[in-house]
């Protein structure tokens, strides 16, 4: 076995919020309520977000006035980075979908932060290259799978499945229409999977939002 880098290590060790608050001018806390827009679609690209409570839908409307939903981040992602790579205004929106508490980070105070600390530079890029991988295998969901799989590994993305052992028993409960969005499916069909996931005893409806049981796993795997 390979033992883990120097970089690797630092890279586990450093958390960007503490990291982030050093920096001094062009960083601020921003809290946002349930609903709250965050940016628009079309607002000057000048600021990178981190999420440090909460979640942020993020979406987009097509030049005929069709809304989609992109993807939903919780705790722990940035987003609104499109102005470090030149992108003047922003291409989509973002919304808060529960009380919301960001850093906002100007994209001089970004830049800035990048060059000076090589262990964040390091965890931002690896960031931006699993968000890439994700996206990918969205597209390839898109072209293989089943509906029935795509929502299933949504939500259970949604859930953080997978993710270091760790995962999120309940998340707020998502429209049927961002789901479809997200999906590439129609919101009736949505619907039908949704009761059927619920039947299945895969998930359930609470006040606090949806609970996603382990058990949903078995539609992802099953061929």
């Amino acid at each position: 076995m390979i033992a883990p880098t120097a970089s690797a290590e630092n890279n586990r060790d450093l958390d960007p919020s503490t990291f982030l608050a050093t920096i001094g001018n062009g960083v601020k806390v921003s809290v946002f309520l349930k609903n709250e827009p965050i940016f628009t679609q079309g607002d000057t690209a000048d600021a990178v977000f981190f999420i440090q409570k909460g979640k942020v839908e993020l979406t987009v409307v097509s030049k005929f006035g069709k809304e989609a939903t992109l993807e939903i981040l919780s705790e722990g992602e940035f987003f609104g980075d499109g102005g470090l790579a030149g992108q003047p205004s922003r291409m989509g929106s973002a919304t808060a979908m529960m009380d919301c508490e960001l850093l906002q980070i100007e994209k001089r105070a970004m830049m800035l932060a990048l060059q000076r600390e090589r262990a964040f530079s390091d965890l931002f890029v690896t960031y931006l290259l699993r968000r890439n991988i994700r996206y990918r295998e969205a597209l390839v969901d898109q072209l293989f799978d089943s509906s029935e799989k795509r929502l299933a590994r949504v939500l259970l993305m949604l859930a953080h499945f997978g993710e270091e052992g760790t995962h999120e028993a309940v998340i707020p409960e998502v429209s049927q229409e961002a789901l479809a969005d997200m999906t590439w499916t129609t919101r009736a069909r949505v619907t039908f999977l949704m009761n059927k996931f619920k039947e299945s005893d895969f998930l359930a409806i609470t006040n606090n939002g949806l609970q996603i049981h382990s058990s949903l796993l078995n539609v992802v795997l099953h061929d």
